[in-house]
């Protein structure tokens, strides 16, 4: 059996943060309505990791890890006329977009915060430090990943 990938995936607590997964213990990665990211999520695999990460707050950072439990699960908001993520281009027989299915893992004790990632990584090395990165969803290197993982600590 293969190592699991590793993922960055944000949303903003305010949205859907850390403490919604925990309560929920699963969840659907739905609404993404970037391609890029949209096919990020089609080459995880079961049992891969995803870091959580909040975003558009202040700090930004990593607070937490995911597994993924379920792929390529249809994403229902792109049908839903009263959801944000509605897509009325997008057709049940034909769906544009869909997503992963993660379980919770825990959170680290502290946030791994955006500024101290800044600090450690260049952004060819964690793509979420590159300036002007909007990308929801991004593949992180093993070896980084072991690096994160080990500054991180523990999971709570």
């Amino acid at each position: 059996m293969s190592s699991p990938n590793y993922w960055l995936m944000k949303s903003e607590p305010d949205v859907y943060g850390i403490h919604h997964l925990k309560e929920e213990e699963t969840t659907l990665w739905d609404g993404i309505r970037n391609y890029q990211a949209r096919n990020f999520m089609r080459s995880m695999a079961v049992g891969d990791k995803a870091f959580f990460y909040h975003s558009n707050c202040k700090p930004p950072g990593i607070v937490g890890l995911m597994e993924v439990i379920e792929l390529g699960v249809i994403d229902p908001t792109q049908f839903d006329p009263t959801s944000k993520y509605h897509d009325p281009a997008s057709k049940p027989d034909s769906p544009r977009w869909d997503c992963v299915r993660l379980r919770y893992c825990g959170e680290f004790a502290t946030m791994l915060s955006l500024d101290a990632l800044k600090e450690t990584y260049t952004a060819e090395q964690l793509t979420v430090v590159r300036r002007g990165n909007r990308l929801s969803i991004l593949p992180v290197d093993a070896e980084i990943a072991s690096d994160l993982l080990e500054q991180l600590g523990p999971l709570q």
